[in-house]
This record gives C-alpha cells, sequence and structure tokens, in this order.
C-alpha cells in the first residue's frame, strides 16, 4: 500500500527560532502575547515588544555574564510560567538546548533527568525545586525564578539578573541557525518504561506550525485558554507554538489544569477562541455547564472557533453537544519523537472512534510489520540523546521513524488501534489487544477514572478498574448520569452498578477470548508519587499491573493478602454475572 499523504504540499518554513522572534516582535509589537493572574488574581499581560526585550537580555546575559555557549543545555525545572517561557525561547533562540523536565519530578527522578541530558545550567521554579536537588550535578549556574529564596548553592543566581538590560545593539539570537540544529531536549512521558531523551530542531518544530497553517485558521486575534505543561510535547510544542508562531494571545489558567472550577471562571473571563484539551477535562466543563443554561451559554459562546482533542477519543455523547452547536472538534495524533502531530482529523465528516485523520502537510504514514505504523517528514526527531540501542530499533532500514503504535489506514484517513506494547497473548496464543476494552469501561461510566486489562500467558483476561474516589466521596447529584444509571455512595455501590456497566463493555468486544471474566475495583488512587501515572497524567500501564500484582493474582484464584479496599466482580465467560 502506498504511504498516506497530505493533499496540499508543505509551504514555506521560518528558517528557525529566532527569526520568528524577530519577526513578530515587529509584526505584533503591542500585542499581548502572553497572560498569567498576578497576585492580586488579576490576569497581567505581557506584550510582544517587552517580550522580546525580556528574551534579548536574558540571551546576552547568559552568554557574556554567565558563559553560556551554544550547543550548552540548560534544564528548566519548573510550572508553566512567563519567566519559564521567555527562558527557553531565548536559549533555544541563541544555540543553546532547552531541556524542560516536569515541575514536580522527586530528586532522585529530576537528578537522574539532569545527569543524564548533560546540562551544564538550570532553572528552577523556587524552594520547592532547590529542595529536590541533591548533591554534585555537575552545574555551573542554578537560577531561581521566584524571588528571595535563600541561598543553598554557591552557584545559586537570581533569575532577575537574567533580565538586566544588556549593553550594545549587539543581536544575542542565533538569526542564522541551520534548520537542523537541535533546539530543544524533551522527555518521553515512560507510560511503558524509563523516560528517553528527544532531540528535537527548529525544523522540527515550525515545519509543523507551516503545515497547521492549511488546518485553520489561528491569527493575532485568537484567545488561548492553556493548562497544558510545557515539558510534555502536546502543551510546549503543539499549543503553544500554535500560539506564539501566529501572534495569538496565550492565557495561563490559574489551576494548571487540575481545578474545573477554576478552568470555567477563567473560561469565563478569556472566553476562548480555540481550546486544547484532553477529554477528562472537556467532560468536567461540559458538566459544570449543565447546571444552567447561562453556564452552557459560557462554554459555548459564539467566538469559539474549534475544539482540539488529543491522549484519548472524546466521548461521542460530548462530541454530539459540540456538534449540534456547529463548533468543530478536532482530534490529532503523534509523539513527542514527531514533534508531536503527525495527523488532523477532517471537523466536516462525521467523527469515527479510533480514526484520527490524514497526515498534515509534510508528512508521510505507513504501516508497517506486525501493523505497526510508521511516519517519516519533517517533525521526526534526529534520534533520542545517549540512547545508541533505542535508536537501533527506533527507524526502519529506509529511514521511516517506528512509531510503536499499531493502526490501519481508512479511506477517512488514520485508525489507531493500541500501543504494540500493550498487545498480548492469552496461553492458547491469542492476541488480545486491551486497550479497547479498556476504552469501552471508561466510557461506560464516568466515575471510572482509569481502567487496565492484563492476562498475558493466562486462560482469560482481567481488569483494573480504578474509581474517581472525590466524585464518590461526594457525588453530584446535579449531574445527570447516562440513562438507568444513579449516583453510586460508596465501592459497593459502585462496583454492583458497575457488573451492569462492565457486560455492555465486555458486549462491544467482537471476539469471545478478549472479554474479561472478572474484574478488581480498587478504592485507590493511580498517581505520580507511586509512579502509576506519568507527569502528563497518562496511566503508566506496567507499572500499574506491577505494583497492584497480588489484586491479579487474586483474579486469577491464588490466595494472596491485598491492602487496599476491593469489591471483586466475577462474571461467567458469556459475560454475564457470576458472583460479586
Amino acid at each position: 500500500m502506498n504511504p498516506l499523504q497530505a493533499e496540499r504540499p508543505l509551504g514555506s518554513v521560518v528558517p528557525n527560532l529566532a527569526t520568528l522572534l524577530h519577526r513578530n516582535a515587529e509584526r505584533f509589537a503591542g500585542r499581548t502575547v502572553f497572560r498569567a493572574r498576578n497576585a492580586q488574581g488579576n490576569f497581567e499581560g505581557i506584550t510582544w515588544e517587552r517580550f522580546h526585550a525580556d528574551i534579548l537580555n536574558i540571551a546576552h546575559n547568559l552568554r557574556h555574564r554567565f558563559g553560556f555557549k551554544p550547543g550548552d543545555k540548560l534544564v528548566i525545572f519548573s510550572p508553566n510560567r512567563l519567566a519559564m517561557l521567555e527562558l527557553e525561547l531565548a536559549v533555544m533562540a541563541s544555540g543553546g538546548i532547552a531541556v524542560p523536565i516536569f515541575a514536580f519530578f522527586h530528586t532522585d527522578t529530576a537528578e537522574l533527568l539532569i545527569r543524564h541530558c548533560g546540562a551544564r545550567f538550570l532553572a528552577v521554579a523556587g524552594e520547592l525545586q532547590l529542595a529536590r536537588l541533591g548533591g554534585d550535578l555537575g552545574l555551573d549556574r542554578i537560577f531561581v525564578m521566584d524571588p528571595g529564596v535563600p541561598q543553598r548553592f554557591a552557584q545559586q543566581h537570581e533569575f532577575a539578573e537574567l533580565l538586566a538590560e544588556r549593553n550594545g545593539t549587539d543581536d544575542p539570537l542565533h538569526v542564522n541557525a541551520g534548520a537542523d540544529e537541535i533546539c530543544l531536549n524533551m522527555y518521553t512521558s515512560g507510560t511503558m518504561g524509563v523516560p528517553k531523551c528527544v532531540q528535537l530542531t527548529h525544523r522540527n518544530i515550525l515545519s509543523q506550525q507551516a503545515a497547521l497553517d492549511a488546518a485553520w485558521n489561528i491569527d493575532e486575534h485568537d484567545r488561548f485558554l492553556s493548562y497544558l505543561p510545557w515539558h510534555h510535547s502536546f502543551g510546549g510544542i503543539f499549543e503553544l507554538f500554535s500560539a506564539l508562531s501566529r501572534g495569538a494571545t496565550y492565557t495561563l489558567e490559574t489551576s494548571y489544569g487540575k481545578d474545573p472550577q477554576s478552568i470555567f471562571r477563567d473560561w469565563q473571563e478569556v472566553r476562548p477562541t480555540v481550546f486544547f484539551s484532553v477529554p477528562k477535562v472537556y467532560q468536567a466543563l461540559f458538566e459544570l455547564a449543565r447546571a444552567s443554561k447561562e453556564k452552557e451559554d459560557i462554554l459555548f459562546h459564539p467566538e469559539l472557533k474549534f475544539v482540539f482533542t488529543a491522549a484519548a477519543a472524546l466521548p461521542e455523547a460530548l462530541s454530539n453537544e459540540f456538534e449540534k452547536r456547529k463548533i468543530p472538534v478536532i482530534e490529532g495524533w503523534g509523539l513527542t519523537e514527531t514533534a508531536p502531530c503527525c495527523t488532523l482529523t477532517d471537523p466536516s465528516l462525521k467523527r469515527e472512534t479510533g480514526l484520527v485523520g490524514k497526515p498534515i502537510p509534510g508528512v508521510q504514514v505507513r504501516i508497517g510489520a506486525e501493523d505497526e505504523i510508521q511516519v517519516k517528514g519533517p517533525n521526526v526527531m534526529t534520534g533520542y540523546y545517549r540512547n545508541d540501542e533505542a535508536n537501533a530499533q527506533a527507524f526502519t532500514d529506509d529511514g521511516w521513524y517506528r512509531t510503536g503504535d499499531v493502526g490501519e489506514i481508512t479511506p477517512n484517513g488514520l485508525k489507531l488501534i493500541t500501543r504494540k506494547d500493550r498487545i498480548f497473548k492469552l496461553s492458547n496464543g491469542e492476541k488480545v489487544i486491551p486497550t479497547d476494552l479498556e476504552k469501552a469501561i471508561e466510557l461506560k461510566c464516568h466515575y471510572v477514572q482509569y481502567a487496565v486489562v492484563a492476562g498475558s500467558g493466562e486462560e482469560y483476561p482481567v481488569a483494573l478498574i480504578f474509581p474517581n474516589k472525590k466524585l464518590l466521596e461526594h457525588p453530584d447529584y446535579q449531574i445527570t448520569p447516562d440513562q438507568g444509571c444513579f449516583c453510586p455512595r460508596s465501592l459497593n455501590e459502585l462496583g454492583r452498578c458497575l457488573t451492569g456497566c462492565l457486560r455492555m463493555a465486555n458486549d462491544s468486544i467482537g471476539q469471545k477470548f478478549a472479554k474479561v471474566r472478572s474484574a478488581a475495583v480498587i478504592l485507590d488512587e493511580l498517581s505520580l508519587e507511586k509512579n502509576t501515572l506519568t507527569p502528563s497524567m497518562k496511566m503508566a500501564p506496567r507499572n500499574v499491573m506491577d505494583k497492584y500484582r497480588s489484586h491479579l493474582q487474586k483474579l486469577y484464584g491464588a490466595s494472596v493478602p491485598v491492602d487496599e479496599e476491593v469489591y471483586v466482580i466475577e462474571l461467567e465467560p458469556d459475560g454475564h454475572k457470576r458472583h460479586a
């Protein structure tokens, strides 16, 4: 089969980030580029003119006062904030390499990544991050964004020193940087193993934006409301540069996406024209909007051009709510290694579960051995840093990137099936795609936060189900559940209710051998601290199965103790309930 590719060719690509920043500072000088709430609780913005001047000062002072050289790396250990954005762009546009990492990593992980990437420089948000740094990390300088933080390291400096006005008019940005020079290192989320350090170039990032010009009409009049973290490619490349490259105003959401009430309040004030998110946040916002016609009008306001979703399929009922209000829903697919977007759905077509659309201009997609999706294009990374083994496995002999995702090409574009390493074989040799059933379980009940299906080498699959504890402890009776459903108030009530949902989820799976025969509803929360969630809040299936191994053993008949409160659902092979 011929590779799938876009109908339009890739247009002109800005050569590097320095050129982009200079151009936009001139085009949008007096317009607001970024906003966040200040200490008084009001949104405060910065113009492109001031933003550009700050970046020039940072780049100048890094080089002339602190010895930063082209090719040097600076790790940024901070949540999203203006100082982080200015510093990251200054490093990337002056010949350096920015390395953003999750702001709340504990000591072991933070130090591992700082050492692994070979950075000489580090910037931290404040005291919390400093306290998570231990011994000698081989760093020349540490910059602290919060003012007045006590000195813990001899090489520690306040971020304000980087903002000092520079002398002279020399351009500290690298306007002649080659398009294929590396400017960003980004660690993968590591859902199935140790994070890998992805090396990305100016071309990787900016070719994506040239391709997206054909997909949507975003300009300096648009308003972004954002919570997606910048250490992750969805937020830190795809969304962020969609706003920056087109001069749109980017407003930082106050709760960093953690509190739906906060997102809704900010939404009412900002009235975003585009919104990038994951399905769980859309669901939470819609549930808040159902409370009144006034709130519905706030969420689905007339200036909302489109919403973008990734990471998982948007539930059909929610997708229909946007559709009936003529607000397009666009879904995309990609990986950190592809900077990140490879395909987009066509909002004029009816959405299909699993369909992630056609390649963006410049990108080609094909199906390789074992139905693995392979990608070629200007968005594909140069390789992993200090990981020869992973690099040897990452590319085919003819230069295509092996994504590790399994899919198929359909008339309406690429259909995503699962991760290659999630497929397992039962003892009879039958292959099971666990994500099909996991999605079906999660979509059936909004009280289910995560589900993982396991069974490698066993006679049949089983499931571990993790409820939304907050919703269980504080049921919201204003939310209208699915027909025939009710608001459970305890694990036992939820377990009894889920029995029917599990049966229906099983019914949605065609192969009899792939249906689960039992499930453990575990009253525990997956988390970063337990290493069962990644920093991008994706479930880490392998770690979940390792941590809750005793629950899996019990489902297969072993007599082992478990620590967590659990409700066990057992079903007959045909999907009917046996007992609970």
